[in-house]
């Protein structure tokens, strides 16, 4: 433990041995700060998971089993037993996996152990989208038109064409773009009912449905907000995340070009008041549609964001510092000034035409760096990309005085990056950004369609049917598969760098 931490640590009420409850780059991220702070850290991991950089890196880890998330990471009995074994009495649960589990924040209460997130009440009532609306409207917070619940089949068509086209359909308990579906008539809202409550019972378990309307030309923007155990809140402003495919994220920044100073204040305090009513505590953060000078609450997300360095690169603020500052109950610190501007992209290894996973082994691995240029990542020369888990393999965050010199130094560090062995999704942010849409920051959440399209509605619900009968069959079957149809399209192919041209590596990484 290095000395200067070890001397902070007996200033302060803190944490011995913190637990992550997850993997990859966001595991790293919160070794990184616990070893700043003089914390030991615990990794688990599955089978897939054995030559992780987490691993690696930890104090400590303790071995789960099995490669699917099932068998490890989604384990509670595992991840629990795992805190009994290493002596962990904290832990952190990163973002997916078991963050946004009222269960897993039960059983680290019961166990002893601080769960490093809200309190179980506070992520179920955030987690139903028909509970949180009550919630936001309660709390004063403006909402988009629409029904306060869940909505049955036989009372769609009415309820739709009461709010008026187009609407949209959005699983109750939804999150990561799933069960939702915007329809533009009366023709097909009863197929997308369908489609969206078989959609949400296979990834939530709930089929629950609600209806609201469809704001044309919105703006994605959210709020990063931060509560501790003494009733304080505050907010570190917000996040533009409008470039999107399939309402997942691609690239985000900050600030949004378009808030007025008193419309961020107004959004600040509604995203504030929302967390004092629910009784929040540590990282969370409110996500609005903007459109036309109003904002409309989306939902919360009862977690720590992917995107939650563009919030730290103009605040100058550590955020898994605060939460596990907030955890031992110790108050907030002071939110600075911000300053410059920051844009974060996320590379996922995907096919730069069709959003589908890529799979394979990362053969060559440029980093890119210089001043301003961060890139949270747990990828390294070697690393196998399986089926078993999300595609993103890390983040590349850019911070500077405004935002044009932001956008250059992205373009600057994107086209540093060089990863060889699996395509990714660099290409489309590269030509996200040099767009005069995207230049101009007078953009909405439409934009990556119409610069990168991607495959038809048809092609994603066949992907989707796809995907359902691999599970069905058992990933080891279906993993196994499609690596080796990976494989074998990447021996037959060229070592292109991923940037939009074909451009080969002039030598080699070593």
């Amino acid at each position: 433990m290095p000395l200067l931490a070890a001397s902070l640590c007996r200033l302060m009420p803190m944490f011995r041995r913190i637990l992550i409850a997850n993997r990859g780059e966001i595991a790293l991220r919160v070794i990184r700060t616990a070893q700043e702070m003089g914390i030991e850290t615990v990794a688990v991991f599955s089978d897939a998971d054995r030559n992780a950089q987490h691993v690696r890196r930890a104090s400590h880890a303790v071995h789960l089993g099995g490669n699917k998330p099932s068998e490890s990471y989604l384990d509670i009995g595992k991840i629990m037993d795992a805190c009994k074994k290493s002596g962990a009495d904290a832990v952190h649960p990163g973002y997916g996996f078991l963050s946004e589990n009222e269960d897993f924040a039960i059983a680290c209460k019961d166990a002893g152990v601080e769960f490093l997130g809200p309190p179980p009440n506070a992520i179920l009532s955030m987690g139903d989208k028909v509970e949180a609306r009550k919630i936001a409207d309660k709390a004063g917070v403006p909402l988009v038109p629409g029904l306060q619940e869940d909505i049955s089949e036989s009372r769609l068509a009415a309820a739709a064409k009461q709010i008026g086209y187009p609407v949209m359909l959005k699983a109750a308990a939804g999150g990561g773009g799933k069960g939702i579906r915007i329809v533009r008539d009366e023709k097909g809202l009863t197929e997308a009912f369908q489609l969206a409550s078989a959609e949400a019972r296979s990834a939530f378990g709930d089929d629950r449905i609600y209806l609201e309307k469809f704001v044309t030309r919105p703006r994605h923007v959210e709020i990063q907000v931060m509560a501790d155990k003494h009733g304080n809140v505050v907010f570190y402003g917000e996040r533009e995340c409008s470039v999107q495919r399939r309402h997942q994220k691609l690239i985000e920044e900050s600030p949004c070009a378009v808030l007025t100073p008193e419309l961020r204040a107004q959004m600040g305090k509604a995203a504030c008041d929302l967390a004092r009513t629910v009784g929040y505590v540590g990282a969370g953060t409110v996500e609005f549609l903007w459109s036309e000078g109003k904002f409309y609450f989306l939902e919360m997300n009862t977690r720590l964001q992917v995107e939650h360095p563009v919030t730290e690169m103009r605040f100058g603020v550590d955020l898994v510092r605060e939460q596990i500052r907030v955890g031992a109950g110790l108050k907030l610190e002071p939110v600075a000034e911000p300053r410059g501007h920051s844009i974060e992209v996320r590379i996922n290894a995907e096919d730069p035409q069709t959003f589908f996973p890529s799979l394979g082994r990362i053969s060559r691995l440029n980093v890119p760096g210089g001043p301003g240029v961060r890139l949270d990542s747990a990828m390294y020369r070697g690393l196998e990309v399986t089926p078993y888990y999300d595609s993103m393999l890390g983040k590349l965050i850019v911070h500077a005085a405004d935002r044009p010199q932001a956008i250059a130094r992205m373009e600057r560090a994107l086209r540093e990056l060089r990863i060889v062995g699996v395509a990714t999704s660099a290409s489309v942010a590269l030509r996200t950004i040099r767009s005069p849409e995207f230049l101009s920051g007078d953009y909405d959440t439409g934009i990556l369609e119409r610069i990168a399209k991607g495959p038809s509605p048809e092609r994603v619900e066949l992907a989707m049917l796809a995907a359902a009968a691999a599970r069905f069959l058992g990933a080891e079957r279906a993993g196994a598969e499609v690596a080796a149809s990976s494989a074998a399209h990447a021996a037959s192919a060229p070592r292109w760098a991923l940037l939009g041209r074909a451009e080969r590596l002039r030598r080699p990484i070593r």
